[in-house]
């Protein structure tokens, strides 16, 4: 079963148990993929829905911190329950050591040897772990260990 098929899915069960937070994240979910094919004429990969889930999810963490930041508590706790439900469509999560190990043999993929190779690094690094780890973590890591 494709993951956009599994999508639907749970919506429907999500309806059928009247759960409305769930319900309203799905479907938001589902507009953002239905969007990018009808912009891109193209039927969507698990790939490519991945990345669209993990897009959504940055957009509500970035939306936690700045209600956050304004002291509305309120409407961040409705954020947290959305990412709440988008995490369920990820695969498992990369440990830290694990995103160390995939670093370390980027590294030694691209020959980087220090900051000015970040971007070289990162393009050999995206592909092994996208949508299994946070990108800005990674990212962080990758600075720390070409720096030093």
């Amino acid at each position: 079963m494709s993951l956009r098929t599994q999508i639907t899915e749970d919506m429907k069960s999500a309806m059928r148990a009247r759960e409305a937070t769930r319900l309203g994240t799905i479907r938001m979910l589902l507009a953002a993929l239905k969007q990018r094919e009808v912009d891109e004429r193209i039927e969507l990969s698990d790939a490519d829905v991945l990345a669209i889930v993990d897009k959504e999810i940055k957009k509500r963490r970035d939306s936690i911190s700045q209600f956050e930041k304004a002291g509305r508590e309120d409407l961040a706790s409705i954020e947290r329950a959305e990412v709440d439900v988008l995490i369920a469509y990820l695969p498992q999560q990369l440990t830290e050591a694990e995103i160390g190990a995939e670093i370390d043999a980027a590294i030694v993929a691209s020959g980087a040897a220090g900051p000015g190779d970040m971007g070289r690094l990162m393009a050999i690094l995206r592909p092994r772990i996208a949508g299994r780890a946070d990108m800005g973590k990674a990212s962080a890591m990758v600075k720390a260990r070409l720096a030093g």
